[in-house]
């Protein structure tokens, strides 16, 4: 039986230690370009600051985002009936933190439950230590990704790779391919700058120098209704409603950072680097000045133009005392994104490519040059869950059906059916789960806290329940727990995946406690005061940590 354990570190030193691995092992500094007042694309020496912007466009695609009243939902999958756990009252400082927040207790949901032999709890919570309306459905949000993550990590692997492949129907002469380069994708969530360098390295290697053909991208992958949601409040321009892609690249997002110069010019850096970005700073520097809304003051627009460019347009003053801030945005155009990305290393390897860029597929007998292997998904879900990625989980829970048989196109139906069947293997009942994209981004996905709290029992009793752990956020350390109880003595002893919509509040993971035990906690809020609540959800924490036998 594996128990949560952490080591007691200073805090300080942890949350050193995560920021330099995260952004060591996932931005490289050929990757990362700066554009200054005179906008032009040149490396960039700050690298920490660089990492940081790539870093907020992965923690973009999962701000909080304030959906409208909810729905109860009507698709059910049907599930065999299961015991609810008995009920118990919450402890004074608890109900007294709950009443504070303004929320009745019947919009909340908690289960607080020790860790036990697997052999005892196969399928079955242990008698909870806290029990409020358990098995009642709510909207999870973000928790959600714990499901996807804790059934793809059982089904595929921890050491689960993507393939993303490089076809041509052309000939070569000497290091001149001669026909089109076609990129055929499997659904990545984490081709990032640094795997689209080491890409185009293998390409290279492969003897490809000049490409004289357009750049075809087969999306074939996923079926054509994949991204028929829609953005869930509304603003395609937000990087959490990037819809799943087979070839997403970099998160379909861009990352602008500034930083005002005592001469007067505003530096402006962008990530990822992109061929067919132009930039036009228009900005100057004030000396003094409040910070206040300083996004307004600069007008920020992003357009393209019909020769497959995208102009980034800023305006206006940047005061000095803003330091280094950012503005994040989906990029329009999923094809010309792709392409800016690929041309900009391309060019930087050395390579040529004159063509253009369409959607298409590969056609039969074309020959395969290239087969690059991503990331794990260990390393796929450590970043998902830590700064809850939306398009990400979206990927990973269509993986869950590509993957089951490898036939395409993949679809959201064909993965609640793999999730179906590993359930039912795994004697977990879930009467109550709803799952729309396996990301928490929907208004209509639930689960009772009693059926998570069975899949987090299930999660850390299995062979890959260390890399569940150390996927999630450490409270007060790092991820979306970074700035929470950290000043509380729990800190550094509990790994929490958080949820967070407008209307929905939630916590769940793990607490490993003073008295040296684990318990697995869940806590779902339902209610239009649900952001009062996040005071009650980390007093639940900190009163697990201190109080749980």
């Amino acid at each position: 039986m594996r128990l949560l354990r952490l080591p007691r570190r200073p805090l300080h030193s942890l949350r050193h230690a995560s920021d330099a691995l995260h952004r060591l092992r996932t931005f490289p500094l050929s990757s990362l370009s700066s554009l200054s007042s005179r906008s032009a694309i040149s490396p960039t020496p700050n690298f920490a600051r660089a990492c940081g912007a790539v870093l907020a466009i992965a923690m973009l695609a999962s701000a909080p985002v304030h959906a409208k009243s909810e729905k109860q939902a009507k698709r059910k999958m049907p599930r065999v009936p299961v015991t609810a756990p008995h009920a118990t009252p919450l402890p004074q400082p608890l109900a007294r933190a709950l009443a504070a927040s303004k929320v009745p207790a019947s919009h909340v949901s908690v289960i607080v439950a020790k860790v036990d032999n697997p052999l005892q709890t196969r399928g079955a919570v242990p008698a909870p230590l806290l029990a409020v309306n358990p098995n009642v459905p709510r909207n999870p949000a973000s928790t959600m990704k714990l499901v996807t993550t804790i059934a793809a990590l059982d089904t595929l692997g921890p050491d689960y790779r993507w393939r993303t492949q490089a076809f041509t129907d052309g000939a070569s002469d000497g290091r001149t391919l001669n026909g089109n380069l076609y990129f055929k994708g499997t659904g990545d969530p984490k081709l990032v700058p640094e795997e689209m360098e080491k890409f185009v390295t293998e390409l290279r290697n492969a003897g490809v120098t000049n490409i004289n053909g357009d750049i075809v991208l087969d999306r074939s992958a996923y079926s054509a209704d994949i991204g028929a949601q829609g953005p869930i409040d509304g603003d395609s321009d937000r990087p959490y409603n990037v819809a799943p892609d087979p070839l997403l690249y970099s998160f379909k997002a861009m990352s602008f950072s500034f930083t005002g110069n005592p001469n007067g010019t505003v530096d402006v850096g962008v990530l990822p680097p992109l061929a067919n970005l132009q930039v036009a700073n228009e900005m100057s520097s004030t000396p003094a000045g409040n910070c206040g809304d300083w996004l307004a003051r600069i007008h920020p627009t992003l357009s393209t133009t019909p020769d497959g460019a995208y102009v980034a347009h800023f305006s206006g003053t940047y005061p000095a005392s803003c330091e280094d801030k950012g503005w994040n945005i989906a990029a329009p155009d999923r094809d010309r994104f792709f392409l800016g990305g690929f041309r900009a290393l391309w060019q930087a390897s050395g390579g040529q490519f004159t063509g253009n860029v369409r959607t298409g597929v590969v056609p039969p007998g074309a020959r395969l040059l290239v087969t690059h292997r991503g990331q794990t998904l260990a390393e796929v879900v450590h970043d998902m869950n830590k700064f809850s990625n939306n398009v990400m989980a979206r990927q990973l829970f269509l993986t869950l059906g590509l993957a089951a048989d490898g036939k395409t196109p993949a679809s959201i139906a064909r993965s609640r059916e793999v999730l179906n069947r590993w359930l039912e293997k795994n004697d977990l009942a879930t009467p109550g789960l709803v799952v729309e994209n396996g990301s928490g981004l929907s208004r209509v996905e639930r689960i009772s806290a009693s059926e998570l709290a069975r899949l987090l029992q299930h999660g850390i009793n299995s062979p890959t329940g260390q890399v569940l752990i150390e996927s999630m956020p450490t409270v007060g350390v790092d991820g979306t727990m970074r700035n929470r109880l950290t000043n509380r003595e729990v800190a550094g002893n509990a790994h929490i995946k958080t949820g967070t919509l407008d209307d929905v509040g939630a916590v769940a993971g793990y607490v490993a406690t003073r008295s040296g035990s684990t318990y697995v906690v869940v806590s779902l809020i339902n209610d239009p005061k649900a952001s009062n609540a996040r005071p009650f959800n980390d007093a639940l924490i900190s009163w697990v940590y201190e109080n749980a036998p």
